[in-house]
């Protein structure tokens, strides 16, 4: 890769990061943070908070939270390997082509109550064809306790192709 391409794809990286920080009001609400988006090393971080119970009993992540964080990272990771094997770089297409993918599909198998004080989520790409990428991700306590396990498929849609049909 010429010094120029991954300069370039190092801004892009920046900017997405930038963006799924401050742009996602969800995710802003839960307190997500990009804690590493170095790809394929990307982690998301979520620290504990009380309106996040989803178990007083047992004072842990309501279940939907960890989904949501899980699917994050999966997306997150998604766009990171698009990115890092995309040779067409112009701000357009790349807006075109992020902006129109979507979870298609989510599954979250949960291992252990989500008690802790701070949860950290990776994910990795298992396959990525043109039109959909499947990536695998967990989600782990301060404890490094795996507490949840989740599989998402992301479709990449082109509005030009969609407008087309």
């Amino acid at each position: 890769m010429s010094l120029k391409k991954s300069i370039t794809k190092k801004i892009i990286f920046k900017i997405i990061k930038e963006r799924f920080i401050n742009e996602v009001p969800f995710l802003q609400l839960l307190g997500v943070r990009v804690s590493k988006f170095d790809y394929p090393d990307v982690a998301l971080e979520l620290k504990w908070k009380n309106d996040l119970v989803g178990n007083v009993i047992q004072q842990s992540l309501h279940g939907g939270v960890s989904a949501a964080v899980l699917d994050s990272i999966g997306s997150l990771v998604a766009v990171a390997h698009f990115i890092s094997n995309e040779k067409t770089l112009t701000a357009e297409y790349l807006k075109n082509r992020i902006s129109h993918m979507g979870t298609i599909d989510l599954r979250t198998d949960y291992l252990l109550p989500g008690r802790g004080s701070l949860f950290t989520a990776t994910g990795r790409v298992e396959r990525a064809g043109k039109r959909v990428t499947v990536c695998r991700m967990k989600m782990f306590n301060d404890k490094n306790q795996c507490i949840a396990l989740g599989t998402a498929s992301y479709l990449w849609s082109d509005k030009n192709q969609n407008d087309k049909k």
